[in-house]
């Protein structure tokens, strides 16, 4: 279930190779990384079973269509065979749906195209129901692949003052479920640290994670019991899980 996320803007090469080394040898879906990393984790990940996911018009999703069209493209053409691409937000918000279609056709398109697939980020943060309901909608009419909550980026100002991200809250993935149609997958990012957290998303319909506690996830599946084959790595005492920086 697992996009081993590499995504935090301050990540140096050596960390990229690190993460990538943890996403190979715990068996992840994908290594999700930036677009200039994508040759490095196709190098990397060649053989693994590992794919490689690559963001485009990350993280604000603020990027020209044919800007995000040619970023995909060359993350696929470079090794990437999932995409993770951001919504624009203000477009959303204000209600410029022939727009959002628009670039939800095209990104999509492209990526198909080139045998690769879409997830469509919603930064659920800044939404309101309502536009969660048409995305939904509109990413069903389009065959998106998957529809994403967050970056773990989406910075709002919270109660408290503090600008912080709420990510994949349960009422989201229940509403995500509710109004997309059955081919449309769901992944959480955002919040999701804990064993307990993949498990309570899962009976909510979610099918991938984007995450960076991985190993404190997958050690702690381990520590209960789980029963598989289990990597060499994760045999190592990583601790509790922690709330990561960012994604």
């Amino acid at each position: 279930m697992i996009d081993h996320s590499l995504l935090h803007p301050t990540m140096t090469d050596a960390d990229v190779r690190a993460g990538l080394e943890v996403a190979r040898s715990c068996g992840c879906a994908t290594a999700c990384v930036k677009p200039y990393s994508v040759p490095l984790a196709a190098e990397r990940l060649a053989g693994s079973g590992v794919a490689v996911c690559a963001v485009a018009g990350f993280p604000h999703g603020n990027s020209h269509p044919g800007t995000v069209v040619a970023e995909a493209l060359r993350a696929i053409a470079e090794g990437a065979t999932e995409i993770d691409m951001v919504l624009n937000a203000g477009k959303i918000l204000g209600g410029d749906w022939d727009y959002v279609s628009a670039e939800l056709a095209a990104v999509n398109g492209a990526c198909t195209g080139a045998g690769a697939i879409l997830k469509a980020i919603f930064e659920n943060d800044f939404l309101q129901d309502i536009h969660i309901i048409r995305l939904c909608e509109l990413c069903t009419e389009h065959q998106v692949a998957y529809i994403k909550t967050s970056t773990g980026y989406g910075f709002v100002k919270q109660a408290n003052g503090d600008y912080n991200y709420k990510g994949a809250t349960d009422p989201h993935l229940r509403l995500m479920r509710a109004h997309a149609g059955p081919n449309v997958r769901i992944k959480a990012a955002g919040g999701v640290r804990t064993l307990d957290d993949f498990l309570r998303v899962r009976e909510l319909g979610v099918t991938r994670v984007g995450a960076t506690a991985t190993m404190a996830v997958l050690q702690e599946a381990v520590r209960r019991g789980f029963s598989g084959p289990v990597p060499p790595i994760l045999a190592q005492d990583v601790g509790p899980a922690r709330a990561p920086t960012g994604y």
